[in-house]
């Protein structure tokens, strides 16, 4: 799958259920629907989720937990605008999941 093909699925009602959780997660906040990203990957405590959770909090303009988010993930935090942060975080599941 590439990120167009990934984008034409914003037309449709529910995310693909074969993606990871993370995929799902930022499928859900690109329709809008934050709340539902973010309960999704709430509870999840591996690095993966705590990348995707400091983007949602950083969506959120909750920059010290976005900051501590980033932290749990081991990574520096992104510096550049929402979408292109989404659209990385999109194109690195895409290719982890092309991997597998």
């Amino acid at each position: 799958m590439s990120i167009e093909e990934f984008n034409e699925t914003l037309q449709d009602s529910k995310p693909n259920p074969s993606w990871s959780i993370q995929l799902q997660a930022l499928w859900f906040e690109a329709k809008g629907d934050w709340t539902t990203g973010h309960d999704l990957i709430d509870h999840l405590g591996d690095r993966r989720s705590a990348r995707v959770h400091a983007f949602f909090h950083r969506v959120e303009g909750d920059l010290w937990n976005a900051r501590y988010w980033y932290r749990q993930a081991d990574e520096a935090e992104y510096l550049g605008d929402l979408t292109e942060e989404r659209q990385y975080l999109i194109q690195q599941f895409i290719a982890e999941e092309r991997e597998k």
